[in-house]
């Protein structure tokens, strides 16, 4: 299924994998962790229309490695799959 966001709406695939802690001990995907704050940008909308009716294009494009507040994304399942919805305003930064 292919999922196309709306607006300035951000579709994420949130950072996953195991963690190291700073004592060594790897956290599998499976230990009870907070919500990420990081992850891969998989497709974004048109921008956002402003009251005039001009298109405000986004800042960030697909493949953007990007960190967003901690509640602001919406929680979405697509196919097994767990992905992230945000609007921009919720993006704080683009990672190089």
């Amino acid at each position: 299924m292919k999922i196309k966001p709306l607006a300035d709406h951000i579709l994420i695939e949130p950072a996953s994998g195991q963690e190291k802690t700073k004592s060594g001990i790897f956290l599998p995907d499976t230990a009870e962790k907070e919500r990420p704050e990081q992850g891969k940008v998989i497709a974004v909308g048109p921008g956002k229309k402003l009251s005039s009716g001009k298109l405000v294009p986004l800042e960030v494009k697909k493949g953007d490695v990007v960190l967003f507040t901690k509640y602001g994304p919406n929680e979405i399942k697509v196919d097994n799959k767990e992905y992230l919805i945000a609007k921009e305003e919720d993006i704080l930064a683009i990672l190089e």
